[in-house]
């Protein structure tokens, strides 16, 4: 399939089942409303793209992934209303990501900043290169984060830590975002694509009725209690065992041989 685009900025190309989507803003990527609205355009038709499996989000150029939103735009906004609005469309933008219902994997080949980390947590999967750094430092600009990182951020590495980091504006490295599980996997620094590739190509391979129930299962479920989670897995299991692609699994493991999915 050729390149496509959905902007100057947002570049989205397909190797075989997999999309890349690279947010190219030299020199550091950062997001201003026309990355993000060239952002959004570009999921909304990988949502619609049958043929993609999953997707890899990454920055242009080798040292940053995305460093933060565009503090020239920040400084511009009038009013606090309107800066209400910016942090809304934003979240939106990441809530839709994080919804896609296809995986997208996170490629942090650089510095993840501000912004930068909330769109990646906004992803499923998160691949970095080992001279990575993370943080939310919002704090010394006088702001919050504003696309979800005081939401995102304690959920997935807990409140104590979350907390800290926030209220500092400490920046911590790939292999710290690691252990406290912000992070999936820390590769040498030019391998994070290579990386990210062979985990997408992994998951492409299952069958992709499994891989989107699963996916809805654990968002919702994450929202809800866990009886109500439980339930919502239920359902999502009831679901994938009427496909085809579930008599093929089971009838593979059984007649020992490689399952052929045919997403159905």
């Amino acid at each position: 399939m050729p390149p496509t685009s959905s902007g100057p900025y947002v570049k989205v190309t397909h190797e075989d089942r997999v999309a890349i989507v690279t947010i190219d803003r030299p020199p550091v990527n950062a997001l201003n409303r026309q990355v993000m609205q060239e952002l959004d355009q570009a999921i909304e038709a990988l949502k619609r793209d049958e043929a993609t499996k999953v997707v890899i989000l990454t920055g242009g150029g080798s040292f940053a992934f995305v460093a933060g939103v565009d503090i020239k735009e920040i400084s511009q906004l009038s009013s606090g209303k309107e800066a209400a609005d910016v942090a809304a469309q934003g979240q939106a933008v990441l809530m839709n990501i994080q919804r896609l219902g296809k995986p997208v994997i996170a490629a942090i080949n650089g510095v993840c900043l501000g912004g930068g980390n909330e769109l990646a947590m906004a992803c499923h999967v998160r691949i970095a290169g080992d001279r990575a750094r993370f943080g939310q430092p919002e704090i010394n600009l006088g702001i919050i984060p504003g696309f979800g990182g005081t939401q995102r951020l304690p959920r997935l590495i807990g409140k104590a830590k979350a907390i800290e980091l926030i209220l500092t504006g400490d920046l911590i490295t790939a292999q710290e975002a690691h252990r406290l599980g912000l992070i999936n996997m820390v590769v040498p620094q030019d391998q994070a694509m290579k990386a990210a590739k062979d985990f997408a190509r992994k998951i492409a391979s299952k069958g992709q009725a499994a891989v989107r129930l699963a996916l809805q299962a654990i968002e919702e479920g994450l929202e809800q209690s866990l009886e109500d989670g439980l339930a919502i897995e239920f359902r999502a299991f009831g679901q994938v065992a009427e496909t085809q692609d579930c008599r093929e699994g089971v009838t593979a493991f059984l007649e020992k041989r490689q399952p052929q999915f045919r997403d159905r």
